[in-house]
């Protein structure tokens, strides 16, 4: 590991906490506070990314060897790492929560690779922090798992998200109230490594904007901008429009390919949303089985369905509101910031409409097409119709096939497959007649189909089966996932297993339909 080379930008020019360690307190005037993660009994590797290692400059002699377990588990810091946690604050379902803070991740440092891409490398789970607030700082095998799997599962659906190197075993139990019902319980430890450009989130904007720390504020966007948009020109308010209306697009983007592939972030609170428009925090997420609007996997939302699969848009708009909020006091009226969210508006509408496009097979959307997968939308919830399933099958579909059997492993209740049936079979019939009106070839069609509607997700039955097994030493199936996510849109012939529709026994069952944020 001699080649990681660190250049710690962050901590080197912004301003930071004057006490040191982890006693907890409130933190004003600074962005970070030193801290070192607590060593584990047995760090030992259990998984990694092989294309984020290659991405750090990282061989497979440096993964191998004994060192970096005991790295990137929290034992040992390697020359030129300066270990921090971020400060920052943001709204939580809706509600200002004040300070909040990493209070389980630190960051060892800025990494530059031999491109000179910086890649920050931060732990998940090594530790107590300033901002650990009541809890340990520590994170539990299952849920260490579903981040690490679900970060490089993204990046190959094509998804902006952040990284995963490691995954590494602590040799010790954490005690967690899985549902919060008064029934805690020991579980295997772990620490993730997470890998991404930034991880500067809404909330650090946020919390000095919140406590009047205008000049702080400014500083931090300033810096922002010239490590992470060096792209962007201009100066004053103008850069900051600019930059601004970037990360409205950058969001955009993201929740637009959030829809594409069915996938539900479960926390969309401001502390939990990037600049750069990547997925980050991968805690109560899920993945549509069965098409429903209305589902949220978080628990902590059953009731008030905020983070649920069709409002993440809407949500993701409000959020940025919240953002434009706190950097108002850089601007000396509204209108550039108003002009961003237009933005975030506009660009998610081309996104959605590039979307529907590619799903299905078309060379271009019209309006009539955005009625057209609204109505099929409306078809799938009805008829309980497994998203991914249907739309990966309807590239091979004879839209003239009355019977549409083509489609039977994608319904989950005959009763409700016949009472959709009759309008699905309309819809096939008018989706032929566009078709034909189309520029695409038939090749061509499918090609742009297969590339948009994937075959394998990381469904959550599936993430829970590796789970189970990795408790009790088989991590066989996180390997396994590991490598099967790496092609999502091939076919991938002997694996079909991991394509199937979720199981009946998953249903109802804790790490497949329910999941909460403790881990």
């Amino acid at each position: 590991m001699d080649t990681l080379r660190f250049d710690n930008r962050f901590v080197r020019e912004l301003p930071g906490d004057p006490e040191q360690g982890f006693r907890r307190r409130e933190v004003r005037g600074a962005l970070w506070s030193a801290v070192e993660p607590t060593p584990v009994a047995a760090p030992t590797l259990l998984a990694h990314s092989h294309e984020v290692a290659a991405l750090l400059g990282l061989d497979d002699a440096d993964v191998a060897s004994p060192a970096f377990a005991q790295v990137f588990g929290g034992n040992a810091l390697l020359p030129g790492m300066q270990p921090y946690a971020g400060n920052y604050g943001g709204h939580q379902f809706g509600n200002w929560a004040g300070q909040l803070g990493d209070g389980r991740a630190i960051t060892l440092g800025e990494a530059i690779n031999a491109n000179g891409e910086r890649w920050e490398l931060q732990l998940k789970g090594a530790g107590p922090t300033p901002y650990s607030r009541t809890a340990d700082g520590r994170a539990v095998l299952r849920s260490s798992i579903r981040e690490f799997l679900c970060s490089e599962a993204m990046h190959h659906l094509g998804v902006p998200t952040t990284r995963a190197l490691s995954l590494v075993g602590t040799g010790e139990q954490v005690v967690r109230d899985m549902f919060y019902d008064g029934h805690p319980a020991p579980e295997p430890g772990a620490v993730v490594c997470r890998v991404a450009p930034s991880f500067l989130r809404f909330g650090h904007y946020q919390l000095p904007a919140s406590r009047g720390e205008t000049d702080l504020l400014r500083t931090l966007v300033d810096f922002t901008i010239r490590r992470d948009f060096p792209h962007l020109s201009g100066e004053g308010e103008a850069l900051y429009a600019a930059w601004f209306a970037e990360v409205c697009e950058r969001t955009a983007v993201m929740v637009a390919h959030w829809m594409r592939v069915g996938f539900v972030h479960g926390v969309m609170n401001t502390d939990n949303m990037s600049v750069l428009g990547l997925t980050i925090d991968y805690g109560p997420y899920g993945w549509i089985d069965n098409y429903d609007p209305d589902w949220t996997p978080n628990t902590t939302d059953a009731q008030g369905r905020r983070y649920r699969f069709g409002w993440q848009p809407r949500v993701a708009g409000w959020n940025l509101s919240r953002f434009a909020q706190a950097l108002s006091p850089l601007f000396d009226g509204v209108e550039a910031l108003q002009e961003g969210l237009q933005r975030f508006a506009d660009a998610y509408t081309q996104a959605d409409r590039d979307t529907i496009a590619r799903k299905l097979g078309l060379a271009a959307c019209r309006d009539d097409d955005v009625e057209r997968m609204e109505a099929l939308q409306g078809l799938l919830q009805e008829g309980e119709v497994d998203m991914t399933l249907f739309f990966r099958v309807l590239m091979d579909a004879d839209p003239a096939d009355a019977s549409l059997s083509a489609f039977d492993e994608a319904f989950y209740d005959a009763a409700r497959r016949e009472a959709v049936a009759p309008a699905l079979r309309d819809w096939m019939a008018a989706y032929g007649r566009r078709l034909e009106d189309d520029a695409l070839d038939a090749a061509s069609r499918r090609e742009r189909m297969r590339l948009a509607n994937p075959r394998f997700v990381l469904r959550n039955y599936l993430a829970q089966q590796a789970i189970d097994a990795a408790e009790v030493g088989d991590l066989s199936g996180v390997h396994d996932l590991l490598d099967v996510m790496r092609h999502p849109y091939d076919d991938q012939p002997g694996r079909e297993r991991f394509a199937a529709r979720r199981p009946d026994w998953a249903r109802q069952r804790a790490g497949c339909s329910m999941l909460s944020c403790s881990s």
